[in-house]
C-alpha cells in the first residue's frame, strides 16, 4: 500500500486528497503537489483533514488522564465537546487508568484524527524510567499505530548534547515540555543517546505501514517570555528539520512542533517565519503561544492572541490552550471555551494569510438586518450567542435607541 506522500509523488491523486480538495475549496492537484513536496499532510480517519501551507489553520485539541486525575468516561466527553465546537483533531495525552481502553474509547466516539505520545504511555506503564528499554518504547509505538492513531509525536531531535547545553543555559523554566522531559529523564537514567533517534529508521517503518504521520516534538521550546530563543532551541528544529526531511524520503508525512509555549508577543512573526524556512515550509504545529505569563485561569485569551499571530505569520496547526492552563486538567467547560478561543484565532490568522472571509461579511450583513438568527447561523460559537441573547428580537444595549435603526429611518436605507 502507498501512503499519501509517495501516491503524491507519482503523480497519483488519492481519494483522502480530493476529500481535502473539496473540503478547502482547491484543486485536487495543488493538494497533491503539496503532499509530495512534504508542505501539505493528511491525516486520515473517517474526516481526512490536511494541515499546511495554503489551507485553513487547524486546531488540536489536548484530552486525556493525568497520575492523580483519572475520569475515563469525563475524558472521552471532552474530545466530544471540542469536536463539537471545531476541533480539527484530538491528542489523548493519558498517564493514569486503563490508557489502552481510553484511547479506544475515544477513537469510536469522534470522526476526526487522533494523535498521541507515545512515551506518555510507555512510562506511565512501567513507573520508573529505568526498567524501560528501547524495545518497550518501540513496542508501544507499534501497539498504538496498529490500534489506529493517525499521529504520533516522538521528541527525536533531541540529544545529549542538546541536554549538556540545556545545563548551562540562563533560563527561567528550564524544559517545560512533558514528553521531552520524560524523554531526557530516560537518556540521563540510561546514559545513553536518545532512543527514538537511536531507532528513528525502525519508527519510520511502523509508522509508514499504516500512513501514520510523524509530528516531531519539540522538547526545548521556551516556558515564558523571558527564555528567549537560544541555542538547544535552534539545534532542535535543526534537527528536526532532517529528521522530516528522512521521514519524507521514507514514505512518511511529516509535521513540525515549534516555537510553541510562550514567546514575547514581538517575536512570534519572526520566529515562526525562521521556523518555517529551516522546515522548508513543512506544516508548523505551534501550542499557543502565550504572549504573556500573568493571564493564569485567562491564558486561553492570552494565548489567542498569540495563536492569532502566529497562525497570520504562517503557523499552520494549533495546539489549543484552555482557561485551566498551569493550573489543573480542563472540565468541560474549559474545554469549549479554549477550543472556541483557537477557532477564533485560526479565523484571524486566516484572514491575515488569505484576506477578510465571506462568512465576515455575511454575518455583518445579518447584523445590519437586525436578523439574530442568521447572526447566530454564522457565529463560531452560536450557541454562546444565543443564551446571552434569549428574546426573539431587540437587544438590550441601545433598546428603542439602536444606531442602526435610527440610521435607517432617518437616511431612508433600504436593504
Amino acid at each position: 500500500m502507498k501512503t499519501q506522500i509517495e501516491s503524491a509523488a507519482q503523480g497519483i491523486v488519492t481519494k483522502e486528497m480530493r476529500h481535502v480538495a473539496l473540503e478547502e475549496g482547491v484543486d485536487a492537484h495543488i493538494i497533491r503537489r503539496g503532499v509530495a513536496n512534504g508542505e501539505v499532510v493528511i491525516m486520515s480517519h473517517q474526516h481526512p483533514i490536511g494541515i499546511g501551507r495554503g489551507l485553513r489553520t487547524k486546531i488540536n485539541a489536548n484530552i486525556g488522564t493525568s497520575s492523580v486525575a483519572v475520569d475515563p468516561e469525563l475524558e472521552v466527553q471532552k474530545a466530544i465537546i471540542a469536536v463539537k465546537y471545531g476541533a480539527d483533531t484530538i491528542s489523548d495525552l493519558s498517564m493514569g487508568g486503563d490508557i489502552v481502553r481510553i484511547r479506544r474509547s475515544v477513537l469510536q466516539a469522534v470522526p476526526v484524527p487522533l494523535t498521541t505520545v507515545p512515551v506518555y504511555q510507555t512510562v506511565a506503564e512501567h513507573g520508573s524510567f529505568r526498567p524501560i528499554t528501547q524495545e518497550d518504547i518501540i513496542e508501544t509505538i507499534r501497539k498504538q499505530v496498529r490500534e489506529g492513531v493517525n499521529s504520533v509525536v516522538i521528541h527525536a531531535g533531541l540529544t545529549l548534547k542538546m541536554l549538556s547545553m540545556l545545563r548551562e543555559a540562563q533560563r527561567v523554566m528550564g524544559m517545560v515540555s512533558k514528553g521531552g522531559s520524560l524523554t531526557s529523564a530516560w537518556m540521563i537514567e540510561h546514559e545513553s543517546e536518545n532512543p527514538f533517534l537511536e531507532r528513528f529508521d525502525e519508527i519510520l517503518e511502523i509508522l509508514r505501514a499504516r500512513d501514520t504521520v510523524l509530528s516531531l516534538g519539540n522538547a526545548m521550546r521556551s516556558g515564558c517570555i523571558h527564555d528567549i530563543r537560544d541555542d538547544p532551541q535552534s539545534l532542535e528544529i535543526r534537527a528536526n528539520a532532517e529528521l522530516a526531511d528522512r521521514a519524507n524520503r521514507m514514505g512518511v508525512q511529516a509535521i513540525i512542533e515549534g516555537m510553541g509555549g510562550h514567546v514575547w508577543i514581538g517575536d512570534i512573526e519572526k520566529y515562526v517565519k525562521y521556523h518555517k524556512k529551516i522546515i522548508d515550509n513543512r506544516p508548523l504545529f505551534v501550542a499557543g503561544p502565550l504572549p504573556i505569563d500573568v493571564a493564569v485561569g485567562y491564558d486561553h485569551i492570552a494565548a489567542c492572541v498569540g495563536a492569532s499571530i502566529a497562525s497570520g505569520a504562517g503557523a499552520d496547526y494549533l495546539c489549543y490552550i484552555t482557561p485551566s492552563e498551569h493550573l489543573a486538567l480542563p472540565n468541560l467547560d474549559q474545554v469549549r471555551e479554549g477550543t472556541i478561543a483557537f477557532r477564533i484565532a485560526a479565523h484571524i490568522g486566516d484572514s491575515l494569510k488569505y484576506g477578510p472571509s465571506a462568512r465576515d461579511l455575511e454575518l455583518a450583513k445579518m447584523r445590519r438586518r437586525r436578523d439574530w438568527k442568521g447572526q447566530f447561523e454564522l457565529a463560531l460559537d452560536g450557541e454562546r450567542a444565543r443564551e446571552i441573547h434569549p428574546q426573539a428580537k431587540g437587544c438590550t444595549m441601545c433598546g428603542e435607541y439602536c444606531a442602526l435603526e435610527l440610521m435607517d429611518r432617518y437616511l431612508g436605507v433600504d436593504l
